[in-house]
């Protein structure tokens, strides 16, 4: 059984993994960095699973690394598992992005690494790396101009300014945008008709696509300024002096 932090469930062959911290609007503590990879690889190496659901416990999908941790240790910062790129291990089977309320920053690359998204009316998606002091590691200067274009993602970056669910459904970054209740049922209906295709050709076609969509100069770009920003600009100290205005801007948008 996997800590309740980080919740799985398999049925009809679709696992929904669910981050489960509400009280934090499910903020990325170490421990959740730790799990929330071991719990997607059972996913990819189960015989019982075709597609893989990610979503986040009410009220928020994700707000992105716990600020209160990273304000202390800083730990949560270098605490992702992944092995090559990205937030998660490296997948062969269709992963849907169920954004039920606010997916920010490192929450905001979570769902970017998905392969689509399905986003509740309550849905908010943000940028705030350069509110809080800390640099894209998960391939969000990648992914989100492949979403919505590169002038829009610039925009999102520099102002950390948020995006609601409509928006982002007119700028191609989500799928569909529902009501809330209907998140999941719905999320699952597509899962299904997923579930209903030959595997194979589906895992095949994931790979051609992920194959032609990554570009790894960009993905090591990325990395390396990451690297070099936390080595030279990055404290703890810094994010707890932030913390209080991050947070209260945030509340106002």
């Amino acid at each position: 059984m996997f800590e309740d932090t980080v919740l799985y469930d398999v049925t009809e062959r679709i696992a929904t993994v669910t981050l489960n911290r509400p009280e934090t609007r499910n903020a990325l503590s170490s421990d959740v960095l730790r799990l929330l990879p071991s719990v997607i690889a059972k996913a990819e190496s189960s015989n019982d699973v075709d597609v893989i659901i990610l979503t986040g416990a009410d009220p928020a999908f994700c707000a992105g690394l716990d600020l209160k941790e990273l304000g202390s240790t800083g730990g949560n910062l270098g605490s992702s598992s992944s092995r090559e790129r990205g937030p998660f291990p490296r997948l062969t089977k269709p992963l849907i992005g169920a954004i039920n309320g606010v997916a920010i920053t490192g929450g905001f690359e979570l769902a970017l690494n998905c392969d689509f998204l399905v986003a509740s009316e309550h849905a908010k998606f943000g940028d705030t790396h350069s509110r809080v002091g800390v640099m894209p590691g998960w391939g969000l200067t990648v992914l989100l101009p492949q979403a919505i274009g590169v002038r829009r993602a610039r925009e999102m970056s520099f102002t950390g300014n948020f995006m609601l669910a409509e928006e982002a459904l007119a700028f191609g970054l989500v799928n569909h945008v529902v009501p809330h209740a209907e998140l999941l049922p719905f999320t699952r209906s597509l899962a299904l008709d997923i579930c209903g295709n030959e595997q194979d050709g589906v895992r095949q076609i994931r790979s051609t696509y992920d194959a032609i969509a990554t570009d790894d100069d960009a993905w090591e770009s990325e990395a390396r300024d990451g690297r070099a920003w936390s080595r030279a600009q990055f404290t703890p100290e810094k994010v707890a002096a932030r913390r209080e205005k991050i947070q209260q801007r945030g509340k106002q948008q």
